[in-house]
């Protein structure tokens, strides 16, 4: 298998993963404000919110911008997974709830680092290839990147908000791949989703690698 000049992956699910899981993290913060939930029942409905959701891209949008559009497209998740599992109308201030949900995603608190990851990273970045990130995740992944101490190892990072294109659009990884005047055959890309990491991937011309974390 020829080296390729530059790997490229996934964020959540591939890198880093959640704790416990979403439910568990928006439950115990709920607990705070007054509301008792099952974590089950909200991971459930988070994960219908979030597929429901339209992706995350903003056309047209300044730069400075992107960041309060980021903050409501979550928003609009967090809402839905609470009013599903019937229990929105139980706070007293859902924006402030959901602006300390929001906070704590941008630190390492929430995150662990799968066990392979470091070690893979840091054998790459020995035989000189480059590392970058293609995710759909928003710009706190900057700092939850320097947070869990992951920043630098990578000389590019790609997210759908900034690009304006959401994995599986092939434009992202055009993207990307041009950061490191790369062609799509000399690169690889590496991620836990088969339609959004392994098949995009795949059809943006680049290697598409699924690692399989149990997510699929």
């Amino acid at each position: 298998m020829e080296r390729p000049k530059v790997i490229f992956l996934d964020a959540v699910g591939t890198i880093f993963g959640v704790k416990g899981s979403v439910g568990e993290v928006y439950s115990q913060i709920a607990r705070e404000f007054g509301v008792a939930t099952s974590a089950e029942t909200l991971n459930e409905m988070f994960l219908q919110s979030f597929k429901a959701a339209p992706p995350p891209v903003f056309p047209d949008v300044q730069e400075r911008d992107i960041p309060q559009y980021e903050f409501e497209w979550w928003f609009q998740i967090a809402s839905n997974t609470f009013k599903q599992a019937g229990v929105f109308e139980q706070f007293y201030d859902f924006s402030a709830f959901f602006s300390e949900v929001y906070i704590h995603f941008g630190t390492a608190e929430p995150w662990f680092v799968y066990d392979d990851v470091i070690p893979a990273l840091t054998k790459w970045q020995k035989m000189g290839i480059e590392l970058g990130i293609v995710s759909n995740f928003d710009s706190r992944l900057y700092s939850v990147l320097q947070a869990l101490e992951l920043r630098d190892f990578f000389s590019s990072i790609t997210i759908s908000t900034q690009a304006g294109a959401a994995k599986p659009d092939p434009q992202i990884f055009a993207i990307a791949l041009e950061k490191h005047n790369c062609e799509p055959a000399a690169a690889w890309h590496i991620g836990d989703s088969i339609a959004e990491d392994y098949q995009a991937a795949k059809a943006a011309g680049l290697r598409g690698i699924w690692i399989n974390r149990g997510s699929e």
